[in-house]
């Protein structure tokens, strides 16, 4: 019994072709659009439907995660832009030029979530300033929401396009 090929045969090193990236991708997006801001969607529509304790909690809730967001801006974000560009930049690189197609997943997945990151610490700098509450909180909260879904849609789009197009190449039925 060979164990590298049977390790490998189970594992398919392929990532446009292996069901377990297209399922990575789905609760990737499934679980960032759910959690708006660190804050499960669902505590946005029972404060904004039974008000009271509910409200508070999110209010609370979204105070700790947006104070937390911009202390980790203020103290390290030079530092997590320059490690995530370097990220970003060697996948470009390795997925595009040397054509490593593990790298070309990876990026697929990471560069939109960069964008998701650059747009939940706007959201959160935008709270934080106008000390948002109630009804104003709920509305930025729900449009971050569909902004993140729409991203996602996008992404998940192009990332479906681009492995339908390694598959076809790899298989021969679209020839390079």
């Amino acid at each position: 019994m060979d164990w590298y090929k049977m390790v490998f045969d189970l594992i398919d090193l392929r990532s446009f072709s292996n069901l377990w990236f297209w399922i990575a991708l789905a609760v990737l997006w499934s679980t960032t659009s759910h959690w708006v801001l660190g804050v499960p969607f669902d505590m946005v529509a029972r404060a904004r439907k039974y008000g009271g304790d509910a409200a508070q909690d999110l209010q609370d809730l979204v105070a700790i995660n947006t104070r937390r967001m911009l202390f980790i801006a203020r103290v390290s974000g030079l530092w997590l832009i320059a490690l995530m560009a370097f990220m970003i930049t060697a996948l470009v690189i390795l997925g595009f030029v040397y054509r490593v197609e593990f790298a070309q997943a990876v990026f697929l997945l990471l560069a939109p979530l960069a964008i998701v990151g650059a747009l939940s610490l706007a959201t959160a700098q935008r709270i934080s300033e106008t000390q948002m509450q109630g009804d104003d909180l709920y509305r930025c909260l729900t449009r971050h929401r569909m902004i993140v879904q729409a991203i996602g849609m996008v992404s998940i789009f192009i990332t479906s396009l681009w492995g339908m197009w390694q598959n076809m190449q790899v298989f021969a039925i679209w020839p390079n």
